[in-house]
């Protein structure tokens, strides 16, 4: 809430005769003071500072939200109200004279009123005039906080903006520098983290020795700064999962991928084919089984991971001397697993072409759940 100032007027005193030598004069200040319900506004502290001479008193209102304090001196004043510690509005050298100087406080008024300059975009050319200098220098100070703020965020989309663009265009060094500006700008941006650490793993892959080590360690780094800032969020944990897997540290990459699949079950079979995609492509085949079926334990109905597993198992199958293939178990189960899920898929050819070369049948049925009725394939001799 901005701090109101402004000057009472002196109430009309009267005409006032003197006649030689009188006693000290005092006055009062009294008052109502509504709150920011429009309701009366009890136990607020009206605190009634003398300004020529030093003098300090105070008054509290009452449940109507009046208050009263007499016996003062005549003289300059300044009169303040001071909700729970803070002194919200202040009224500048009011005049105290012989007769009552009535000042109130209408914090009702005043939030309307800052209502209104925000719905504005500021006061306008009345609502500054009617400032005092007390809250025309706090709205001064409170807009060029705003300008900070703007200019900030001005250079802070700039910089994550150019570093998005640079990544896109696969320039992943400059990446790196544009995060890093941006990270230097506002650092508590989760976005501007993980987008760092995702240019630098990128980054890394161009790089050998040494120095591709330093850069994945603030690849890792950098994610879980992400994750610290966001820790709900399912794809960080995936993106650190994979990048460790892909740099030999399965067992740290599996356990951000458990917290992936934790934070988000729906995508839960997703993360752990990533995993096991990242295996097959690294030549850890038994790792990849382990994945894919890690995947259709937690996600059923993903078919790809059915797929994904069956290829993977069919790496482990046996030539017999009879010149026939004996397939791990799990295999053609896994296959036709898949064509019960998705029997017009991208794999369905090739699942029941497996199939059949490895059993020298295939099944003549498979449901279409996306359809709800049954497909018919012709049944191929072996």
């Amino acid at each position: 809430m901005l701090t109101h100032t402004r000057t009472a007027a002196m109430l009309a005193a009267g005409v006032l005769w003197f006649s030689g030598l009188s006693p000290a004069q005092t006055g009062a200040v009294m008052g109502k003071v509504i709150g920011p319900d429009g309701n009366p506004y009890k136990g607020a502290l009206i605190r009634i500072e003398r300004i020529e001479i030093r003098g300090n008193y105070k008054v509290k209102s009452n449940k109507k939200g009046k208050y009263y304090h007499g016996g003062l001196p005549t003289g300059s004043y300044k009169v303040s109200l001071e909700i729970d510690g803070r002194i919200v509005d202040t009224v500048q050298s009011a005049r105290v004279g012989q007769e009552p100087t009535e000042i109130d406080f209408d914090l009702a008024t005043m939030a309307e009123r800052q209502k209104q300059m925000q719905t504005q975009g500021g006061p306008n050319q009345q609502q500054l005039e009617q400032m005092t200098p007390e809250e025309r220098r706090k709205w001064e100070q409170f807009n060029q906080e705003k300008e900070a703020v703007l200019s900030k965020n001005k250079k802070l989309n700039a910089a994550f903006n150019a570093g998005r663009q640079a990544a896109r265009a696969k320039d992943y060094q400059t990446a790196v520098n544009s995060f890093n500006e941006a990270a230097a700008i506002d650092a508590e941006q989760d976005a501007v983290w993980a987008n760092l650490a995702l240019a630098e793993g990128n980054l890394a892959l161009t790089k050998a020795g040494d120095e591709r080590q330093r850069i994945l360690e603030s690849c890792f780094a950098h994610y879980r700064k992400a994750i610290e800032l966001d820790p709900e969020s399912a794809n960080y944990h995936n993106n650190l999962g994979l990048a460790l897997a892909k740099n030999g540290m399965l067992e740290e990459g599996a356990v951000e991928l458990e917290k992936a699949a934790a934070l988000d079950p729906l995508q839960a079979g997703i993360y752990f084919f990533n995993l096991g995609a990242v295996m097959i492509n690294t030549g850890r085949i038994q790792d990849a089984v382990a994945a894919f079926k890690k995947a259709t334990e937690i996600q059923p109905d993903y078919a790809p991971a059915y797929y994904q597993l069956a290829t993977a198992l069919v790496g482990s199958a046996k030539m017999n001397e009879d010149g026939s293939v004996e397939a791990v178990a799990g295999t053609v189960e896994a296959f036709q697993k898949y064509l019960e899920l998705d029997p017009n898929g991208p794999n369905a050819a090739a699942s029941e072409q497996m199939i059949q070369g490895l059993t020298g049948k295939v099944e003549t049925q498979y449901e279409d759940p996306n359809k709800g009725k049954r497909k018919r394939r012709k049944k191929k001799s072996s």
